[in-house]
């Protein structure tokens, strides 16, 4: 069996790190809001990944977390004015809803960030202590980026290339713009937890390497965390461990309107609720699986119509060869 790993850019032969185990790791959803058919269509790719590993007989221990703290939860909560908490809970009870409704197996671990903050702030300090990160007067702690020799080989973005046009911003403590954060000092109004640098809050990028059960053999999600977030994943995770966070890397394609990438920040998507008003669950997930995984696919009505009729075609053949079988007495 073969994958294509987004790190070499090839196919290459599934060798478990442990024989007859596999460890899979997918990113999961910032829950501040209703989960659209772009994370559906990750959320089907990967069980349908997960669901091949186990037919092929190995025992496979799956994990997705939840980001449960960020700058998007927080502002949603400021607004509606109840806890980061209370957002998170109800998006993240809607994610399973929807997902329970797509037939998408729920993984085996769930980690979310608020549960892992002191395996963070281990992870934070021991990169401090070798000089590969920094904590600012304000509290602030970030990530050196160019202390990592092999900085972009995800993406295939240099940290030359990258510097070109960056820049500090004023204000902005960062030795080098190119350095993320591992942990934001707390803002008024935030939630908050003790540090050795004050009071604040982890980074998106460290808590995926936090909540990770090394050793991986796949990690993934979809294309747009290629760059910054998986890249960053990598870093932090070899710099502080000196191993690999993962064996293979696996991306799914976006879910596309009018050849643009569908997401909330350019208010062009559909949410999965909203889909499901006009067509069965089983013709979305027919829809999301019916090109290659790393291919995009354009949403449209007319193309979700174009599945809902190619389905029912697929359904009618099997019936015919269902009575065929009937007729003869075939038993398997």
């Amino acid at each position: 069996m073969q994958f294509y790993n987004t790190m070499s850019r090839k196919k290459e032969t599934f060798t478990p790190v442990r024989k007859g185990l596999v460890g899979v790791y997918a990113c999961g959803i910032t829950a501040y809001a209703l989960s659209h058919i772009g994370h559906a269509r990750s959320a089907v790719a990967f069980d349908i990944l997960v669901r091949l590993l186990r037919y092929k007989g190995y025992e496979v221990t799956f994990v997705r977390n939840f980001t449960d703290v960020d700058d998007k939860i927080i502002k949603r909560a400021n607004d509606e004015g109840v806890s980061s908490t209370e957002i998170a809970e109800t998006y993240i009870k809607a994610y399973h809803e929807d997902m329970d409704r797509l037939g998408v197996i729920r993984a085996d671990i769930e980690p979310r960030a608020t549960e892992h903050i002191q395996e963070m702030l281990n992870l934070t300090e021991r990169l401090i202590a070798d000089g590969k990160a920094y904590a600012t007067p304000s509290g602030d702690v970030y990530f050196r980026v160019r202390s990592f020799p092999g900085y972009g080989k995800l993406s295939g973005r240099t940290p030359d290339d990258l510097r070109s046009g960056a820049r500090v911003v004023p204000g902005d403590e960062k030795e080098d713009p190119l350095d993320f954060a591992l942990w934001k000092s707390a803002k008024p109004g935030e939630p908050y937890w003790e540090s050795p640098w004050g009071k604040g809050r982890p980074g998106w990028h460290i808590e995926c390497s936090a909540m990770s059960p090394l050793p991986l053999d796949i990690h993934g999600g979809g294309l747009d965390l290629i760059f910054p977030h998986h890249e960053n994943e990598i870093a932090q995770t070899e710099a502080a461990l000196g191993k690999p966070l993962a064996n293979i890397w696996m991306h799914n394609g976006f879910v596309q309107v009018d050849s643009e990438k569908m997401s909330k920040s350019l208010g062009n998507f559909k949410t999965i609720r909203d889909i499901l008003e006009s067509y069965l669950a089983e013709t979305l997930r027919y829809f999301l699986a019916g090109k290659h995984y790393r291919s995009p696919i354009d949403f449209s009505l007319d193309n979700m119509d174009e599945s809902e009729r190619s389905q029912k075609r697929v359904y009618e053949c099997l019936r015919e060869v269902d009575k065929a079988l009937a007729r003869e007495n075939w038993k398997p």
